[in-house]
């Protein structure tokens, strides 16, 4: 670690829990994260401030006026450019140290398997439901650490889902794939603007908690955010043996 590495990490080595060689460990791995909207940027600005090596982000869509209102690392000048571009120079200019790969596509099945597979953590940032349960199916496949989050109106919740501990819950344990749901978007449906910032902040900190080893993940705790009276509600969840996605991998 150089000097100047020493001095921007200089807060996280000084944490036990944490060290040269936490932090150490940050450097030198690998974060996914599936979209750059208002859960993802929070997502991004984090993990890259924090010395995460290597940052691959997926988003399909483009900056928009609207967006601003709580997508914090776009700014009005990636107006028009692709979300996961912004994120990129957004993180540059924090940290030009971190990698950071964008890709401009929807993240389907066959790309979500290639990328999972190369990453050390999986940070689920997207906004349907379709995309989180191919996000859990390729991060069961290949035994990788999921934190996935999500915000609507003035609630929100987060929980990680760690198919390496042999009795922790994938998502599909708590939200089956075949479950009929009529998505909730914030186009239609409205989003508290710091609500997603609360969540994403919070999805980073499971990443990186993950990554370099300190604390306890909130593998098998589901927590949910009211965001009007500011009140969390966590429940305890379990593996299921039926389940169609882990379950028959167990």
């Amino acid at each position: 670690m150089t000097d100047e590495q020493l001095l921007r990490y200089s807060r996280h080595i000084l944490l036990t829990e944490i060290g040269i060689e936490g932090q150490e460990r940050i450097s030198g791995s690998h974060a996914l994260v599936v979209g750059a909207g208002g859960l993802g940027s929070p997502v991004a600005l984090y993990l890259g401030s924090a010395g995460v090596g290597h940052i691959t982000i997926v988003d399909h869509d483009t900056v928009d006026l609207t967006n601003l209102q709580r997508q914090i690392v776009h700014t009005m000048a990636h107006i028009g450019q692709p979300k996961a571009q912004s994120a990129q120079t957004a993180i540059g200019a924090i940290n030009p140290e971190v990698q950071v790969t964008p890709i401009v596509a929807r993240a389907d099945a066959a790309l979500l398997d290639t990328l999972v597979a190369q990453a050390d953590v999986v940070l689920d940032c997207c906004d349907n439901f379709a995309t989180r349960q191919i996000i859990n199916a390729a991060c069961v496949k290949h035994r990788k650490p999921l934190v996935s989050g999500a915000a609507i109106r003035f609630d929100g919740q987060i929980c990680v889902y760690d198919s390496r501990e042999a009795n922790s819950p994938c998502y599909a344990c708590i939200f089956a794939p075949d479950t009929s749901l009529e998505e909730t978007l914030c186009a239609t449906m409205g989003v508290f603007a710091p609500l997603v910032g609360i969540i994403g902040s919070m999805q980073a900190a499971e990443a990186l908690k993950l990554l370099s080893g300190a604390g306890r993940t909130l593998a098998g705790r589901l927590l949910m955010l009211d965001g009007r009276s500011m009140e969390f509600t966590e429940i305890r969840i379990a593996r299921q043996t039926t389940c169609p996605v882990c379950g028959v991998t167990g």
